[in-house]
């Protein structure tokens, strides 16, 4: 394995580092869940995208769903959250880490009585913080509304598959 090809040419390198200091107020947030967005793909040229999660206790994450263009990958910083691998479920403690390619199958949520906390990690860095402004709008709404609104966002439970 190598490393991939050079993308910055110059001699000297350059000042272009991003310094993102830790706010007290998480960015968006809805059914015991709150988001931070530590790094949004405009902020990385589209690289990737970290999100910080904290979950209330027993909250809903997400269903089995899969992504066609980007991977997501969980790391827990504190807490316990059930994982859903493509094949079972894990319970995922402090330090544990989950890698999902593009593709697979795969869902969270806390099935404790405690809060979790997490990172999420997109790559390449996809525009997630509409899905996780509107989320909790869009289903209100109608389910084909909410399918739409889904696939827009590269979000393709497998629920929604069932009903085609």
């Amino acid at each position: 394995m190598s490393y991939p090809e050079p993308r910055y040419f110059g001699e000297s390198g350059q000042v272009s580092a991003l310094f993102r200091p830790a706010s007290p107020q998480p960015d968006t947030g809805s059914s015991g869940n709150e988001i931070s967005y530590v790094a949004k793909q405009k902020d990385t040229n589209g690289e990737f995208g970290l999100y910080k999660i904290d979950m209330g206790p027993k909250a809903m994450g997400a269903a089995e769903h899969f992504h066609r263009t980007i991977s997501e990958s969980f790391y827990v910083l504190s807490g316990e959250i059930r994982l859903y691998n493509g094949e079972r479920w894990v319970t995922g403690g402090e330090g544990d880490f989950l890698y999902v390619p593009v593709g697979g199958l795969h869902a969270f949520q806390n099935d404790s009585d405690d809060p979790v906390s997490l990172l999420l990690l997109f790559t390449p860095g996809a525009p997630r913080e509409e899905y996780f402004e509107k989320l909790e709008e869009y289903s209100q709404r109608s389910s084909e509304e909410l399918k739409a609104f889904r696939i827009r966002h590269d979000q393709y439970n497998t629920t929604d598959m069932l009903d085609d």
